[in-house]
Order: C-alpha cells, then structure tokens, then sequence
C-alpha cells in the first residue's frame, strides 16, 4: 500500500539519530517525543497536568492523549500540518483562538513549514485562502450553499458530507465526513501551493487526485487585474474584461501581462441612469460587504440607491449554523479583484452595474434617427402637394409660376 505522510509532530526539529529516539509519556502526562534519554526534547503535547494519562492513535488518524477517565487531554486534529482528514474540526472563526491554518511542507521530501498555508479568511467565515507566506496566492469561491465549494469538498456521490457546530469556545468549526464504507479521502496543500483532494483507488492501489484547484496563472489571486476575470470555460483559460470593460493598457494586454486590469467603456451616470447586468457561471470578486438579514429583492435596491455599489450577488445559505443569518447579500464599493468564469469554481450569478446607455449609443441613435424623421417629413409633404395639386387641375383649375412659386387659381364660368 502506498503511504502517506498526513501528520508530522516534529517538523522543524528533525531527528538526528533514530537508535536514541523515544517517544513517551512523562510523570506530568505529558506525550513527549525526545532524544538521547530524555535529555533532548524534539517535541511536546502542550496537555493539561493530570495522571494515568495515555497516548492513542485512533482510526481517524487522530492521535490523542486521554485522562484516566477518557477525557481528551490533547488531539493531532487541533494541531494539524498540511492535510485535513475526515472528522477534523477546521475552525472557520477566530473570535477566541489564533487563525486555524495547515501549512505545507517546504519540499517533497522536507516536512519542515513550507511557504504556502491554507485556511479561512481572516475577516469572514465566507471564503478560503491559500497563502504564500502571507500574501494572498489563490482564493476559493465565496460560500454560498450549505456544502463548501469553497473548501474543494463538494459531494462526490453518497461519499461525503459536512456538518458546521459551534463550539463552547464560540468558535465555529466545520467538518467534512465519509458514508460509512466510502474510500479513504483527504485534503491537503503541498509544497508548490496546490491544493488537493486525494482518494484512495482501490484499482491503482494507489492515492489519486479526485479535486485539484487549477494551476493555470489566470487562476492566480488577482492575476487578470481590476475588472478583468479568467475564463475558464476556453481550452486554455485566459484573462478577459467584464463585458463593458476594455483593457486599461491594450499594449501590455496583448503581450500578456494584465497587472493594469480593465476600465469601463463608459463612466457610470447613477440617479436612475444604471442597470445591471448578469454574469452567470461566475467566482465572485474579493472585498466584499455583507448585508444581514436581506432578500433578494432586499440586496438589489441596496446596491441600487447606493452610487458607489458597482455589483452584488445574493445567495440562500440553507443553513444559520455559522451566524443565526441564512441569507447571504454580498455588495462591492470598490474594484472588482479576483473573478473567475465557469470551471469548479463558477457558480454563481453576479450582478454587474452598467450605464443604461452610453453616450456613444445615444449620439449614434440622434444622428440616425433625426434625419430619417426628416427625410420622411418631407416625402409626407410632397406627396401632399402632388394630391392637391391634381385634385385642383381634375376641377379645371390652372396655375402659373411666380418667382419660383406655385399659384393655384380657381377657373370662372364666361359670362356674357
């Protein structure tokens, strides 16, 4: 069977010599791991003082230490490296508690903290980051159904679920479990910043990738610029404005560099001179404001009456495990960063706002209509005088020209 390392305890103090290696329980029932008689700690589980402790690794993978009596003293799950399992709690706020992240190994064959992390967002529970130390590197769709696509751990069949609890620390955790029966499944980030969700096969008898954010640059965080989004629905995915939208530097568009994002075709007017359009299949932009408590009509009149609110996207949580509010009304004031279309990770509409009609539109409009109004006016009015005209020369009547003009006069009768 192919192995994988899942948890490492001593990361950056490697053992030196293995023959002198121990790993034990101390008198104060705490699970040390050490070198040459005790005299050289590499590691220790910070456990709470207590006797008759004992070390266990469950089927979980969890490795926790117990009290006499079966309280968990200290548990691996709580203290991860760079792999989620089943039945990990991955804590979502950090209301009470340090930011929860797994960190990656710095090199294939290195398990020492490497340079990317992953884990939630610092300012909401909504969205996923991994990091490259502490810049952001790729951000995961923004939550916006009871299962976290965010997280890669969609459904797959009957094999997974998640649950969302808040714990009496007033954290809120979420979980992702197995059907009992299912293939061994976990997630993980590696060395080079990518992100995976590996399956046991039984037919390889070996671990294959079932999920895998996609490593194109456009996928990058913020690659394709202000107003600009990947698509991933081409062959290759590429950069692309949002319609409406034209590169900000045409030059440095065509030789592929996007730093310099898109700008609008035409600056928006407000007071009633704005629509909205929508973009379906999207990831949502970075930098959002949420809105409690809000439907959907609720959130569109909130971007609408507000000049400054450029988009929104609303989505029904399904669920208020997380903050008691199962709506979700997210507005953008300020440049939309990081989008992306179709793939994994397009899943939603988002409601881009627009001038009603540029100026360009209503100019062309002008000229082409005046003149064909005119133009028919005119041809009205000949075809006026052509009737009259014959309707008086049909009764005998005659004219004559002065200067120019047309002088209809009536024919009397001889008399005499």
């Amino acid at each position: 069977m192919v192995q994988r390392h899942v948890w490492v305890a001593n990361r950056d103090s490697p053992i030196t010599d293995a023959s002198s290696t121990v790993l034990s329980m101390t008198n104060s029932s705490s699970l040390v791991l050490s070198q040459t008689n005790g005299r050289h700690i590499l590691w220790m589980a910070n456990t709470i003082t207590g006797s008759n402790s004992s070390a266990k690794l469950l089927n979980s993978g969890n490795l926790v230490v117990l009290s006499s009596d079966g309280a968990m003293l200290w548990q691996s799950f709580e203290n991860p490296s760079d792999v989620v399992l089943a039945g990990m709690p991955m804590q979502d706020t950090h209301k009470t508690h340090p930011p929860w992240r797994i960190i990656s190994w710095k090199g294939p064959d290195d398990p020492s903290k490497g340079r990317f992390s992953a884990g939630k967002d610092l300012a909401t529970p909504l969205q996923y980051f991994v990091w490259d130390g502490s810049v952001p590197y790729r951000r995961a769709p923004v939550w916006n159904s009871y299962v976290y696509s965010n997280m890669e751990l969609q459904t797959v069949s009957s094999l997974m679920y998640l649950t969302i609890n808040k714990g009496t620390d007033d954290e809120t955790y979420s979980t992702f479990g197995l059907s009992d029966g299912s293939s061994r499944i976990f997630y993980k980030v590696d060395y080079s910043g990518k992100t995976m969700l590996l399956r046991w096969n039984t037919s390889l008898t070996d671990w294959t990738a079932l999920q895998q954010l996609s490593a194109y640059e456009c996928n990058l965080d913020g690659y394709c610029g202000a107003y600009g989004y990947c698509d991933n629905t081409e062959a290759t995915p590429t950069c692309k404005c949002l319609d409406e939208f034209v590169p900000s530097n045409k030059t440095e568009w065509v030789r592929g560099s996007f730093f310099h994002g898109c700008r609008r075709k035409e600056e928006l007017q407000c007071g009633g001179e704005d629509r909205f359009l929508t973009l379906p299949a999207m990831k949502v932009p970075d930098k959002f404001i949420r809105l409690w408590n809000k439907s959907y009509d609720d959130c569109a009149v909130e971007c609408s009456k507000n000049c400054s609110c450029v988009a929104y996207a609303y989505a029904n949580l399904s669920t208020s495990n997380i903050d008691g509010d199962a709506t979700r009304c997210l507005l953008w004031t300020r440049e939309l960063i990081d989008v992306e279309k179709g793939g994994a990770v397009g899943n939603e509409n988002l409601y881009l706002r627009l001038t009603a009609l540029s100026s360009k539109g209503r100019k062309s409009i002008v000229i082409k209509v005046i003149p064909a109004m005119s133009a028919s006016v005119l041809l009205i009015l000949l075809l006026a005088c052509l009737v009259w005209f014959h309707k008086f020369k049909g009764k005998g009547g005659f004219g004559k020209f002065t200067r120019g003009s047309y002088v209809a006069t009536k024919k009397l009768p001889l008399t005499g």
